[in-house]
């Protein structure tokens, strides 16, 4: 085939597919020629197909150069570049989702590539700098250089049928981020964790490009694809997202490592928490101050476990050993204003994130860092499920699950158990001393389930891995129609403990099972 001939069927088969895209809806603006690359073949299997491929590759890690004149080094001169909501792709179709992006620069200079997509066809979207508002500090780019974008956010009518309310952004190394309605950002979700804890230090593989479907009309649910890269390993992402007061990411995700990865977290959650009732490292007006309170675990065999977060002195590392998970979260079960008072954070209005797992995902456990910190600005809470056997290379490993970024639990049906509503310790008295004093070694803790009716029936098992249990009680809380377990811990020779208790009703488990860890400060 000659040259000329070439030309010609390729620069009609892209005219076809342009023209095919303006009659549908594809390419929302005139400037169509200028917004997306060329139109090319996409299949179901195209991103999986690219992380295999490029698996087999060697690692390149790639940087955007900025162009002279243009300095986005400060988190300052970063936020004073802001997309302009007129120009959002897809604004006003009927599906009435809306996608805006980000400008790369700051800490944000990897390359992102984003593709729509549509009947068979993708398109990359191309860098524009017309689509943002340069502030004052910012020199506005020429538009020569192709600086990519950073990420993006998602918009759909959640809180008021007439706002398009952000509820979904992807933006730096694979971190995303949703909410339900009526919520504030918060805690954050992951592709991947990779030496999470190792002293080799921690790999963040990053999501380099991303395909995002235009969605059906009535149907509530868009689709994004992503593909994730790092120097261990590649992956595909299909997140199916339906936005609403439970707003639903089901997640398929399939690894090819490039090596064994004996560390690898799978549907891995980063939060904050700094203080509440169960420990208070900083002085501070507020009550508590956290983005989740606590992790909660349903086991392969059905027990229902939480464990009450901490901000411990040194770093702690726990791992809940189990097969085949129903379920994990980190949680935020402390919702009103007064258990707070912090009027510009409000944290009672964070998600709780829920992961859902499909399928049998073997034996592994679910992994919990806290990280000491001093401050609400840093994420300290790291939790996911890792495999108990290594991830191969050259192999591949496929996880379903579905995320539920939430308000409340999101079972349709409550546990038949009783909710941890609250957790509470401080230093008891030694009444036994003449006169009776604070006995540093002796810590009391308070701990209430949800569900009053009965409670003088219930009985409680509390054990502790070293020192001593004693002052067990369990007794109604008639103000909050809750019961409450109280115990106490002597803690005298030791330095740290493993905490557990269940409540019970007629020698029957008929609550969470309690977890903690005590370290000494």
């Amino acid at each position: 085939m000659n040259t000329s001939r070439r030309n010609f069927i390729g620069q009609a088969a892209r005219l076809a597919a342009l023209a095919t895209a303006l009659k549908s809806g594809f390419v929302p603006e005139a400037a169509a020629e200028d917004m997306y690359g060329p139109f090319t073949d996409f299949r179901d299997d195209f991103v999986r197909n690219l992380a295999r491929d490029l698996a087999a590759k060697p690692f390149v890690d790639e940087k955007i150069e900025m162009p002279a004149g243009f300095d986005v080094s400060t988190y300052d001169q970063y936020r004073d570049i802001r997309f302009n909501p007129d120009r959002a792709i897809w604004k006003g179709e009927e599906h009435k989702f809306s996608f805006d992006l980000f400008h790369s620069g700051f800490l944000f200079t990897r390359p992102v590539d984003i593709y729509v997509v549509q009947d068979g066809q993708q398109a990359k979207l191309n860098y524009d700098p017309a689509l943002f508002v340069f502030g004052p500090s910012v020199k506005r780019p020429d538009g020569k250089t192709d600086l990519h974008y950073a990420g993006f956010r998602l918009r759909h009518p959640i809180n008021s049928p007439d706002v398009d309310d952000e509820f979904l952004v992807f933006q730096g190394a694979s971190y995303f981020r949703a909410v339900g309605k009526g919520l504030l950002y918060g805690l954050s979700a992951r592709g991947l964790a990779v030496d999470t804890g190792q002293p080799s230090g921690e790999e963040f593989p990053f999501f380099k490009s991303f395909w995002i479907r235009r969605p059906e009309p009535a149907t509530g649910i868009i689709v994004v694809e992503a593909l994730l890269d790092s120097p261990s390993v590649t992956g595909a992402y299909r997140f199916s997202v339906k936005p609403g007061e439970d707003t639903q990411m089901d997640t398929e995700v399939t690894l090819f490592p490039r090596r064994d990865l004996p560390h690898v977290g799978i549907a891995p959650l980063t939060s904050m928490f700094l203080f509440n009732a169960i420990g208070r490292p900083v002085e501070d007006y507020r009550n508590a101050v956290h983005d989740s309170d606590g992790l909660m675990m349903q086991t392969g065999t059905g027990e229902w476990l939480w464990r009450p977060l901490s901000n411990p002195k040194t770093l702690q590392v726990s791992a809940f050993q189990d097969k085949s998970p129903r379920g994990f979260g980190l949680m935020q079960r402390t919702r009103r204003y007064e258990d707070f008072l912090d009027l510009e954070s409000r944290y009672e209005r964070r998600p709780s994130l829920w992961v859902e797992p499909i399928g049998d995902w073997g034996a592994g456990f679910v992994q919990l860092f806290e990280i000491p910190t001093q401050l609400e600005t840093n994420d300290n809470i790291v939790s996911y499920w890792q495999p108990k056997d290594a991830l191969a290379a050259g192999a591949s490993y496929t996880f379903v699950y579905r995320l539920h970024w939430c308000e409340h639990w999101p079972a349709e049906q409550p546990p038949p158990v009783g909710l941890v509503s609250y957790s509470g310790s401080g230093v008891d008295y030694n009444y036994t001393a003449n006169p009776p004093a604070y006995d540093p070694n002796l810590r009391l803790y308070v701990v209430e389930f949800d569900g009053g009716p009965g409670a003088g029936e219930f009985t409680a098992d509390v054990t502790a891995s070293a020192g001593t249990i004693s002052k067990i009680v369990t007794y109604p809380n008639p103000v909050k129609n809750t019961t409450r377990l109280s115990f106490a811990h002597d803690t005298t020779g030791i330095d740290v403990a493993e905490l557990r208790a269940v409540i019970k009703r007629g020698g029957v488990i008929a609550g969470e099972t309690w977890l903690f860890r005590w370290t000494r400060s």
